[in-house]
């Protein structure tokens, strides 16, 4: 369990139930695939999303909760997003991921798109565990094919110097913002909060995950861009452009110009140089204070709920999500 929560002792034993829960649910006669999938979820991962869904449940009316059921809704939202991980890595071609050589880079590619489609078969049997609504599935599907349309946007733009604000930041709400804004939402709603909550946790789901995914931009262009686990500012050479360095391009795209045409020949020397232009046009300063703006939008609402414990959790942990370098 990551040491972040620590110091939550209620929310790190239910963060354990779903990793056990998970781990049943994958155990399969394949060992090559379970044991894949076993290593994603001991590698260290922070579990955001089904950390945030047991918060907001814990704003509800715990005498009308269903234990098993919350814990299997929570666990769902991290197993769809390990699936989105590994099938990023296969489009990506990645080699590593927290640290850890990609399943498709250690076990090959048909490997991991299996491993891809298992998590995904237990994603929605882990929500018929918890909720007998087509309604709930059908929000669910939902969330999948925003979740989708966010990728096939990034993947429309990919070498596109021309590429907008506002392009990025669709592809953001799809492909990061819609899990967070799932988890939230979902939270509540299973946690059975009052109206008035559940469509507050979806408004405050949505900020974080554009805030976060923006962050993640930000780390990939600084010096601690190793703790990501992955190979530093290797998008700009697969031409999929983030926040930073659409800001810096938007004041001098020409500069640019000569060292991504380069496209996958780009060396190190280039990115340092790309880097450096970027630094130089405020991109890294710019996108920061975007992911600020996102980060106050979701603590302002945050400010709205009922006062409780978790409520100040939720604001501390929010808060901390903006100045992170994990």
């Amino acid at each position: 369990m990551h040491p972040m929560w620590d110091e939550l002792p209620d929310i790190n034993k239910q963060l354990s139930e779903c990793i056990l829960l998970i781990k049943e649910k994958t155990t399969i006669e394949n060992k090559a695939i379970q044991d894949t999938i076993f290593q994603l979820l001991d590698s260290g991962g922070k579990l955001l999303r089904p950390a945030y869904f047991l918060l907001f449940s814990k704003l509800g009316d715990i005498k009308k909760q269903n234990h098993q059921q919350l814990i299997a809704a929570a666990a769902s939202t991290e197993v769809l997003h390990l699936a989105t991980l590994i099938h990023d890595d296969i489009i990506d071609d990645s080699v590593t991921r927290r640290g850890f050589e990609t399943v498709q880079s250690q076990y090959g590619k048909d490997v991991a798109v299996y491993a891809g489609d298992l998590l995904l078969s237990v994603y929605f049997d882990l929500l018929a565990d918890a909720t007998e609504s087509t309604e709930a599935i059908k929000l669910n599907a939902l969330s999948m094919k925003r979740l989708l349309l966010g990728e096939l946007e990034q993947k429309a733009n990919t070498y596109n110097i021309d590429i907008t604000f506002r392009q990025y930041l669709r592809s953001v709400k799809g492909k990061t913002a819609q899990l967070f804004e799932l988890s939230c939402f979902e939270g509540a709603y299973w946690g059975k909060t009052s109206a008035e909550v559940i469509k507050k946790s979806s408004q405050i789901g949505h900020h974080i995950g554009i805030a976060f995914q923006m962050l993640d931009d930000i780390l990939d262009y600084s010096q601690s861009s190793n703790i990501l686990a992955k190979p530093v500012l290797e998008d700009v050479k697969q031409g999929v452009y983030s926040l930073p360095l659409i800001l810096a391009l938007q004041e001098n795209k020409q500069a640019f110009i000569p060292l991504l045409s380069k496209k996958t020949e780009m060396t190190p020397a280039d990115i340092d140089q790309v880097v450096s232009l970027i630094e130089h046009y405020q991109g890294l300063k710019k996108a920061h204070e975007i992911a600020a703006y996102y980060t106050k939008k979701a603590l302002e609402i945050i400010s709205q709920l009922p006062d409780c414990p978790e409520k100040e959790i939720l604001y501390q942990l929010t808060q901390t999500l903006l100045n992170r370098n994990f």
